[in-house]
């Protein structure tokens, strides 16, 4: 999965040192992300290629995470005509994008890019809102209130009946390939219920034997995933939510049509049925 990047290291504790000239700069444009293209690979801008159009650019800077020893930082309102050969790249990039590792800290900068945009004013009182110099968090001087990043628990859910499992495609979504059945767990239940709800409201089945499996922080949208496998329980007529589905049907394990892919959970999930270990 795409944060498998071993033997790289992920650290995402909070160091609040300023950058040096070979730190990376993270520089994001609603959903783009400033990169240089290098033949299979890509690279991120370093604050030694800002600095001569950036005056402010050591001053103007919010630490982020590191991977090893090299540092990312998000640096926004940043000058950066002057690049040759970096554009704005969509983050859909970053999944297929090589080197893996840089490719999840693009995608996990990015969320940190949408958090700190989405907090600049406080939500309880309205006043500009600023970052705590200790930990990862915007404060408002005037009330006191304190945001942390958001992050949302959904599921991914297996349902298999023997051979079988149920594949389904989004409705009115640019994604159209083959998934699980997927939902975001709602206030005052556990995961296993909202395994067992969603699955009644996108398909109209039961279902049984509810077991973990596997989890995964899932950038792209905010999330942390968590896959679950489940058993059919009862009648196997599917009665399709055409609102969130565009089709739901089931699969013989050896006629899945998925191979496999390096970035999600769900793909991993389906070839582990296709291919017997479930």
């Amino acid at each position: 999965m795409i944060q498998d990047i071993a033997p790289h290291q992920f650290d995402n504790a909070f160091y609040p040192v300023a950058p040096d000239r070979d730190s990376i700069a993270l520089c994001y444009e609603s959903k783009a992300c400033l990169v240089k293209k290098s033949g299979e690979e890509f690279v991120f801008p370093k604050f030694g290629d800002l600095e001569n159009e950036n005056e402010e650019i050591y001053k103007n800077y919010t630490f982020l995470f590191r991977i090893d020893e090299e540092r990312y930082y998000l640096v926004t309102n940043a000058s950066y005509g002057h690049l040759k050969d970096y554009n704005m790249e969509d983050i859909s990039y970053f999944r297929i994008a090589e080197p893996q590792y840089r490719a999840f800290a693009g995608i996990t900068g990015h969320q940190l890019y949408c958090w700190y945009k989405s907090h600049r004013y406080c939500g309880a009182c309205g006043s500009p809102m600023k970052p705590d110099s200790k930990e990862r968090m915007m404060y408002c001087e005037k009330c006191h209130s304190m945001e942390y990043p958001k992050i949302c628990p959904a599921v991914i859910i297996g349902v298999t009946d023997g051979n079988r499992i149920l594949l389904s495609k989004y409705a009115g979504r640019t994604y159209k390939k083959y998934a699980l059945l997927a939902g975001y767990t709602e206030i005052g239940e556990t995961l296993e219920e909202t395994v067992a709800r969603e699955v009644m409201e996108e398909v109209g089945l039961k279902v049984r034997n509810i077991r973990y499996y596997k989890s995964q922080p899932w950038a792209f949208s905010g999330t942390i995933l968590m896959g679950f496998y489940c058993d059919l329980e009862g009648s196997d007529k599917i009665r399709l939510d055409q609102e969130e589905l565009a089709l739901a049907e089931w699969f013989e394990r050896e006629e899945i049509p998925v191979e496999p892919s390096r970035d999600s959970l769900t793909n991993e999930m389906i070839m582990q049925f296709k291919n017997g270990r479930i």
